[in-house]
């Protein structure tokens, strides 16, 4: 018995193992959101469960758990932000598939790309600055409407916090994809092509994704404008940032 317990390590030792591996935080980030879409789907896609909503609640509850510290987690989690780059290039397929569809659409759609892209500024800088924030969470909000790798690359370049940007990113990718119906019931837009424009504009890559499992011409123009926007935005940021003195 004792030679035969000798022989496998206690699980104490395989844990200690285990959650010294970066292995562990790629297999937690991609079982929470998998786990997070299985809740979706079960959920009939209602948008309160968003799954990646499900996966950083899980994510961040387990690590606080186990007391990993952040930089060991995106130790093994950076593949996954790797990927991050991949999706920014990809962007280029979206805009050129829909060039056919902005036929005859081009004005309403630009318009809105640009009152959608200065409104998600002036509102979130003007309610930080109102609410007494330093200059440093106000930087964060400048690019906080722009898909998450070209807001941290933006913030780079107008010198605040590519984190603090890449989480106010997030969170109102989240918002915007878990609130964006209601608010387009609200007020009563009715067109596919309108809602999903909408939610690109304002939610980028997550509500663009929840746009895609509602409807098929939503999620395809809601694919342009988080491209569109990612474009402009890189461009004219910076450029209104520096004009400004933001």
């Amino acid at each position: 018995m004792n030679a035969q317990t000798s022989a496998f390590p206690n699980i104490h030792e395989i844990w200690v193992y285990l959650s010294g591996s970066p292995l562990l935080a790629l297999v937690l980030t991609l079982g929470a959101y998998q786990l997070g879409v299985i809740v979706y789907e079960r959920a009939n896609r209602h948008p309160l469960a968003n799954p990646v909503l499900i996966a950083i609640v899980l994510v961040a509850a387990t690590i606080t758990l186990i007391d990993m510290p952040y930089p060991k987690y995106f130790e093994g989690a950076q593949f996954v932000h790797f990927l991050l780059g991949t999706a920014t290039v990809s962007l280029a397929v979206p805009i050129y598939k829909g060039l056919d569809a902005m036929r005859g659409r081009i004005v309403p759609l630009l318009a809105a790309l640009l009152a959608g892209g200065i409104t998600s500024i002036a509102s979130a800088v003007g309610i930080a600055r109102l609410l007494g924030a330093d200059s440093a969470i106000v930087g964060g909000f400048i690019a906080k409407s722009v898909t998450a790798p070209i807001a941290m690359g933006i913030a780079e370049r107008i010198g605040v916090s590519p984190t603090l940007t890449a989480v106010f990113a997030v969170s109102t990718g989240i918002l915007g994809a878990v609130l964006a119906r209601y608010v387009l019931d609200f007020v009563r837009s009715r067109e596919w092509w309108q809602r999903g424009f909408a939610i690109g504009v304002a939610a980028h890559g997550l509500g663009t994704s929840r746009a895609f499992s509602v409807n098929p011409e939503a999620g395809a123009y809601s694919s342009l404008a988080m491209g569109l926007h990612g474009v402009l935005g890189a461009v004219l940021i910076p450029l209104g940032v520096r004009v400004l003195g933001l």
